[in-house]
């Protein structure tokens, strides 16, 4: 019977959202209320069956390791499961390897220490609510060494760079590309012969390499039996600020949270123990999510308010995003705006933005 470990893999990740990640990394940065956006890759691994993840990273992982605790919320904190966070550990002076090897190389342990036949790898900037159980049966049936997780869009927008996309024959990959014509489109996640993964490291290692998908993975297509395997669930790409302001705003269309988040299987993040949210007299709310613990005396309109966030009288806030504990103050007008954790916004302020550039404001700030 094959079994599975997860790794998320952060270390070539690069911190698009501006702002929003002066202090922290992607991953752990607030997403629909009340999640962070690396509880879709935990969420979904653990859905497929993962009891243990490890989490490659490489800074400003403070918050990170916040908001993951010891794995409880996400049901990996028993004696036969664990979550790791992993962060640079360069202190083995015979280590040449570079890039995101030396996580592999350094966190050996991690894998050989697993009775797991094969390990799940993805970034945190997939978003999608599904599990890869089918996947992981095409995987073992097919005896791939490398299964990849794609789906098949039209169109992807708001992307701070293309995703890859796969050029297959008869269920096997030959070639990866940035074609836009292709439809096919990898992304992100697959699954791995942990025997294989370690063989990779080892290669690449001895190499000179310095990244273990595209050089131990994609330029050797013609070594290794590469599978794919199409999901049909609601994705999303978060790789840049402007994907993340239109992916938190889709999630007002009911259509979009079911499918993101009232499925069979659910996305697990850290609980809160806040009060219900506060409607005074003469507030106005609508098409919004407004989470526990907010206290709205104001107008609130195609918007997301995530914990604790206060909104005073007179105060107007529109097709914006307002993170924990933000303070908006009498008579304000907010409109295609961003503010993250514990921003606090004068009486009659005026924040203004677009829809294809928020206007966005760092954590801790008063306006």
């Amino acid at each position: 019977m094959r079994s599975l470990m997860g790794l998320i893999n952060l270390a070539n990740e690069h911190d698009f959202l501006e702002e929003l990640t002066y202090f922290r990394n992607g991953a752990s940065v607030p997403f629909a209320g009340r999640y962070r956006i690396i509880d879709f890759a935990i969420s979904n691994m653990v859905n497929t069956g993962a009891d243990e993840i490890g989490i490659f990273t490489n800074q400003k992982y403070r918050a990170l390791m916040d908001h993951l605790e010891n794995g409880d919320n996400f049901g990996l904190d028993d004696r036969n499961s664990r979550l790791f966070v992993l962060p640079p550990d360069w202190h083995d002076p015979t280590d040449i390897s570079r890039g995101d090897l030396r996580h592999f190389h350094n966190n050996r342990d991690y894998f050989n220490r697993s009775n797991a036949t094969d390990v799940m790898i993805a970034g945190s900037q997939f978003i999608c609510n599904t599990d890869f159980k089918e996947a992981l049966r095409q995987h073992e049936e097919t005896g791939a060494d490398v299964t990849l997780i794609t789906e098949q869009r039209e169109t992807l927008e708001d992307m701070h760079q293309p995703l890859l996309r796969i050029n297959d024959e008869e269920g096997r990959v030959v070639f990866l590309n940035h074609d836009q014509e292709n439809k096919h489109i990898f992304t992100g996640t697959y699954i791995i012969k942990k025997d294989k993964l370690l063989e990779i490291v080892d290669y690449c290692i001895q190499n000179y390499k310095d990244n273990f998908f595209i050089q131990g993975v994609q330029e050797r297509l013609d070594q290794l039996s590469v599978r794919f395997f199409d999901i049909h669930e609601r994705t999303m790409y978060v790789n840049s600020l402007k994907a993340f302001y239109h992916s938190n705003m889709s999630i007002l269309d009911p259509t979009v949270y079911k499918d993101i988040f009232l499925q069979a299987q659910r996305i697990r993040t850290k609980t809160s123990n806040q009060p219900p949210a506060k409607y005074l007299n003469d507030c106005i709310v609508k098409d919004s999510t407004v989470a526990n613990g907010c206290l709205i005396e104001g107008e609130v309109e195609h918007s997301i308010l995530y914990r604790g966030v206060k909104i005073a009288k007179g105060a107007v806030v529109k097709n914006s995003i307002i993170m924990s504990n933000c303070r908006i103050g009498e008579n304000a007008i907010i409109e295609n705006v961003i503010l993250d954790k514990d921003v606090s916004v004068s009486d009659n302020q005026r924040l203004i933005g677009s829809s294809d550039k928020p206007f966005v404001v760092a954590k801790r700030q008063t306006i």
